[in-house]
Order: structure tokens, then C-alpha cells, then sequence
């Protein structure tokens, strides 16, 4: 594999010290080509949102390397230094929630990270009304978050996470709150959006109706991961 997409090389993280600590992630190993979608499956408390805080910089490991597109952010400590423009520019975050803002339009929820990245409005607003036709939700561009459905709400969140064409996606249970065809509909997308934009995207997942769509998954126990084939079913 090249630099870009994602590369996770040993990173551990422990919580406190001596007798108490606690080693929520040990010595973990993976790797996500440029378009590809790759499941993290896993129970409860076994360390994928630690994993995910730490590669999207939430949280800083306590050990290890982590490389996002072709930039290495951590090599036993930040190599970078501002972390607030690495989650606004290279890591697009989707989440069980949509967290839309309730008081903009569809439109500017979408555009408001490149309005903050110093895009001029009108140029963020085209972008994500190109975005928006392309999930299917152009018709819903001027509508407050609000008037939508679930399936509409997640798509529009997903645009969001687009909109400043990150190397990698980190979905966390994106699906939870959807039915079955509303949840292979954001599966379809995500792996659209990763062909078309080339971008790299895990998927934390506990949702059994999408878990036979991936090609490759990721099993974390005990702060350990253990890479398995899926069975990549088609996504009807």
C-alpha cells in the first residue's frame, strides 16, 4: 500500500498508571487502501471508539505511528501542529447522529467547514449543492435539517464529511438508527463516495444488516485487532 489512505502501525493507549492503568488499545495494526470502506466490528468496551478518537485526533495515543493520506500525524507524538485543521481538512467524521445544526439550511450545514477553511460562501455553497445533488438530496437543499427523514438527515451528514475531500472517513455506527434499506442505502453511498473521491473510510459497526456488505473487517478484542474477509455481498 501507498502513503495515502490509512495506515495504523502499533498504537497503543493507556489509560492512567501503575496497579489502575488500563490499556485500551495495544499494539494496533491497520491499513485502509484509498477507496476502500472497511468494517471495525467489535463489543462493547473493546476499544474501537478509542481507536477511532485517536486517528481523528480527539485523543492522542500513547504509542505507535498513524499515517492520514500522505502525512504522518503521530510518531509517539503529534508530527503536526494544529489539530483542529487536520480534523477540518483531512479527516471527515460521520456519526450514529447526524448533529446537523438546526437553525442553517441543508445547504449551508454542508458548506459552513469550508466557510471556516476561508472558501468564499458562494464557492462552499456550490460545492455542496453539487454534493448534495449527488447523495440524492438536492431537492432538499434549502429545507431546515428538521423537515427531513432519517435516511435524509444521514446523507446530508455525509455530504458534510465530503465537502473538503478527505483522504479518510471515520463512520461510527452510521447505520444504527436506520431500518434495513435505509442502511444499505448509506453502505451504497459510502462505498460511492470512496470510488469517486478516492477516499479511505472505517466504518465502526455493530449493525448486522451491513456488516456481509464489507470485503475486509477489522475484529478488535481486547484492544487487539485481528484482520478478517468479509464476505463483500453485493449491495442490492
Amino acid at each position: 500500500m501507498s502513503g495515502d489512505g490509512i495506515l495504523i502501525e502499533g498504537v497503543s493507549k493507556r489509560y492512567g498508571e501503575g496497579d489502575t492503568a488500563v490499556d485500551a488499545l495495544r499494539r494496533v495494526d491497520m491499513q485502509v487502501a484509498p477507496g476502500e470502506v472497511v468494517g471495525l466490528i467489535g463489543p462493547s468496551g473493546s476499544g474501537k471508539t478509542t481507536l477511532l478518537k485517536c486517528l481523528g485526533a480527539v485523543i492522542e495515543p500513547s504509542g505507535g505511528r498513524m499515517t492520514v493520506g500522505d502525512q504522518l500525524i503521530y510518531d509517539g507524538g503529534w508530527t503536526i501542529p494544529d489539530l483542529r485543521a487536520l480534523r477540518r481538512d483531512r479527516i471527515g467524521f460521520v456519526f450514529q447522529a447526524p448533529y446537523l445544526i438546526p437553525f442553517l439550511d441543508v445547504t449551508d450545514n454542508v458548506a459552513l467547514l469550508p466557510m471556516l477553511a476561508g472558501v468564499p460562501n458562494a464557492e462552499a455553497r456550490s460545492r455542496a449543492r453539487a454534493l448534495l445533488a449527488a447523495l440524492d438530496v438536492a431537492h432538499r437543499a434549502d429545507a431546515s435539517p428538521s423537515a427531513l427523514s432519517g435516511g435524509e438527515q444521514q446523507r446530508v451528514a455525509i455530504a458534510r464529511a465530503l465537502i473538503n475531500r478527505p483522504p479518510v472517513i471515520l463512520a461510527d455506527e452510521p447505520t444504527a438508527p436506520l431500518d434495513s434499506e435505509r442502511a444499505l442505502g448509506v453502505i451504497r453511498i459510502l462505498n460511492d463516495m470512496a470510488a469517486q473521491f478516492r477516499t479511505a473510510i472505517i466504518v465502526v459497526t455493530h449493525d448486522e444488516k451491513i456488516i456481509p456488505t464489507f470485503r475486509r473487517l477489522y475484529h478488535i478484542r481486547d484492544g487487539q485487532t485481528h484482520e478478517e474477509a468479509g464476505e463483500g455481498r453485493p449491495i442490492g
